[in-house]
C-alpha cells in the first residue's frame, strides 16, 4: 500500500526505519518500538511521519499483532520469567534444607546428650569394688 500524503522517497525511508526497528537493528534511536523513534529513525519530522498514513496503519497492525518490544526486549523479558522461576525455585529448596538442617541439628544434641549420659554411666560401672575375702578361703 503507497501513500500520497507523503513522498515515495519519505515512505522508502519510514518502511526501512520500520523495517530496522522491528528487526532489533536500530542506526538513530535507542531501538524502542515507538512512533517517535520511528521518526527519528527514518530521519523525518514526526509531523511527516504523522502524514503517512499508511505507513502508520501498517506500523500499529504490527505493534497491535506482536506487542512493542523489541526482540531483544522480549528476550530480556523471557530471561528474567526464568530467571524468577529459578530463584523461587532455589528459595523453596534453601528452605527445606534449613528445614532439614535444624532437624539434624536438634537430633544430633539429643544423641550427643544421651552419648554423655551413657558415658558417664559405663564410668560409674567400671569402677570395681573389692569385696574383703571370706576368712578360710
Amino acid at each position: 500500500m503507497t501513500d500520497t500524503s507523503v513522498s515515495a522517497k519519505t515512505e522508502v525511508k519510514l518502511r526501512a526505519a520500520m523495517d530496522r526497528l522491528l528487526a532489533g537493528k536500530p542506526q538513530h534511536s535507542d531501538g524502542r518500538l515507538t512512533k517517535n523513534n520511528l521518526a527519528l529513525e527514518a530521519g523525518v519530522s514526526p509531523a511527516t511521519m504523522f502524514r503517512a498514513k499508511a505507513v502508520l496503519a501498517d506500523w500499529d497492525a504490527h505493534i497491535g499483532t506482536h506487542g512493542s518490544l523489541t526482540p531483544g526486549e522480549a528476550r530480556r523479558d523471557a530471561d528474567i520469567h526464568d530467571l524468577r522461576r529459578q530463584l523461587s525455585t532455589a528459595k523453596k529448596e534453601i528452605t527445606e534444607l534449613n528445614r532439614r538442617l535444624t532437624a539434624a541439628t536438634t537430633i544430633i544434641a539429643s544423641l550427643h546428650h544421651d552419648n554423655q549420659m551413657l558415658r558417664t554411666e559405663r564410668e560409674a560401672a567400671d569402677t570395681v569394688v573389692v569385696l574383703p575375702r571370706k576368712p578360710g578361703s
